[in-house]
């Protein structure tokens, strides 16, 4: 899987992901609840906006001094016995990885949940090495790895996009599941499976939330307690951080996990914040053997940029659940394990504009995943930056052909005065000629002349998705009545 989870076009997965009806259902359904969970727990918190100017500037210090952090982290954890590996790509992350199960002789791996594992694909490098059993633990991606490692949809809820009926499915085929589809039952299926590989397991694999610098250890925030099984039963640990998830110190991240789950599940805080690194002499559990990879992968390419504000993210998924545009499409139609606004900021700068040019162009611009972001990444302004790059710099869409002929026309009208008011007069009459939309889906006054159900091929892919009003007839329009009201008229 990796950081692409598609080899089909953007169009082409739109298309699909558009007919998911329920997947679309669970979007919104989703969205609706956690805005209602999200805004009281932060309200619960009080100054919010307050709240948001430390967690930034928290964020943004860490990448202004990030080899004098990651230096400090890599020591303090040699220090107390670990390991630190540096891994600038995907493949050195998980040659490391290998390396370290090989020589240990495991065929016994749990995971728990971790974006930076999937980006680089260590599942398929885990199922190369003889007789291994690993599992992933987190109830949702353990659902996806029963569904023949389907791709996850979500940040936070990876399996969002399937249903209580698919899962029984699943689980009756893939662990012999015979019971009904209660969610419950479900849930206790996946614990018995798990629960047996947890106790023979030999090597245990994390991501890492935050990692704090002066002290050498990872913070993990779950729901589950998955993670902290992971971390204290195997005898040797693997955490895969990507390598701006460092701050300071603990009292840093005690604030960003608590903006992480305010915003991510709408908590005061999730039900297991752990801290974790090499076991002491001590302790009666936990990694005798402690290794962390710091991974690289793409993200020093935002470093000194205009992008270099998305580093910021804290992996809330907080932008998914207000973007409209991820709403209608979902998770899969990005192509990329970062969905919606995040990912569409993030992937290019990853994976290059070649296979994620198109999403920056998923998006209205409407700026709430701006306003909701907990660490003000101002996600729509890089949206913006990201077109400019390839319109102004890279030409991916100026090809001098019909799009410049198109851009030019619209520049003529728009400049000049009697063209502009020619058009203004005729779009009542012309829209009022196109195919009408008796059934309306959005109110309000705009809609007053109805809408066009079919637009020329230049607006079409608007009216494929959403109501296009038709335009008002000229009298009606705001500079008639400006012009009128301003030699004292009344309407």
């Amino acid at each position: 899987m990796g950081l692409s989870t598609s080899t089909l076009k953007f169009d082409e997965r739109v298309k699909i992901s558009s007919s998911d009806k329920f997947a679309q259902a669970a979007v919104a359904k989703a969205q609706d609840t956690q805005m209602d969970k999200r805004e009281a727990a932060r309200d619960e918190l009080g100054n919010w906006q307050e709240w948001r100017d430390i967690s930034e500037s928290i964020r943004q210090h860490t990448l202004k001094y990030l080899p004098h952090y990651l230096t400090e982290f890599s020591d303090n954890v040699a220090a107390r016995g670990g390991h630190v590996y540096f891994a600038k790509t995907a493949d050195e992350a998980n040659a490391y990885a290998k390396k370290i199960i090989l020589d240990k002789h495991a065929t016994k791996v749990v995971k728990s949940k971790s974006m930076v594992t999937t980006e680089v694909d260590i599942d398929p490098m885990l199922q190369t090495i003889p007789e291994m059993d690993v599992l992933e633990t987190d109830l949702a991606e353990f659902i996806l790895q029963m569904a023949d490692w389907d791709e996850p949809s979500h940040i936070v809820f990876p399996a969002l996009h399937k249903n209580r009926d698919e899962i029984q499915k699943i689980f009756a085929k893939k662990l012999g599941y015979t019971g009904d589809n209660d969610p419950v039952n479900l849930a206790r299926c996946a614990r018995d499976t798990m629960r047996k590989l947890f106790l023979q397991s030999e090597v245990g694999i994390t991501g890492c939330n935050f990692a704090i610098a002066n002290t050498g250890d990872i913070n993990l925030s779950t729901n589950e307690g998955n993670a902290d099984l992971t971390i204290s039963i195997p005898k040797t640990q693997i955490v895969l951080m990507g390598m701006e998830r460092i701050v300071p110190s603990i009292k840093e991240a005690e604030i960003l996990d608590n903006m992480l789950a305010r915003s991510a599940v709408g908590q005061k805080l999730t039900t297991y914040v752990t801290f974790a690194g090499q076991k002491a002499d001590d302790e009666s559990d936990g990694p005798e053997e402690f290794h962390v990879i710091i991974v690289d992968n793409g993200r020093s390419n935002a470093l000194g940029t205009a992008f270099e504000s998305v580093l910021q993210c804290i992996r809330c998924g907080a932008c998914l659940n207000v973007c409209p545009v991820y709403r209608h499409i979902g998770g899969h139609a990005y192509g990329s394990i970062y969905p919606g606004p995040i990912g569409a900021v993030l992937s290019p700068v990853l994976g290059g504009y070649e296979q994620y040019g198109d999403l920056p162009y998923a998006s209205t611009l409407c700026g709430a995943c701006t306003e909701t972001c907990p660490v003000k990444i101002p996600l729509h302004n890089l949206l913006i930056e990201h077109r400019r790059v390839m319109e102004d710099e890279l030409k991916h869409h100026h090809d001098g052909a019909f799009v410049n002929f198109e851009m030019d026309a619209v520049a003529m009208g728009l400049g000049s005065k009697g063209l502009f008011g020619m058009a203004q007069n005729m779009a009542g009459v012309g829209t009022k000629m196109l195919p009408s939309q008796k059934e309306i889906t959005v109110t309000g006054p705009m809609f007053k002349y109805g809408a066009v159900r079919k637009a020329p091929v230049l607006a079409k892919g608007w009216t494929d998705v959403r109501d296009l009003p038709v335009a008002p007839p000229a009298k009606a329009q705001f500079r008639h009545w400006y012009k009128n009201r301003s030699k004292g008229g009344q309407n």
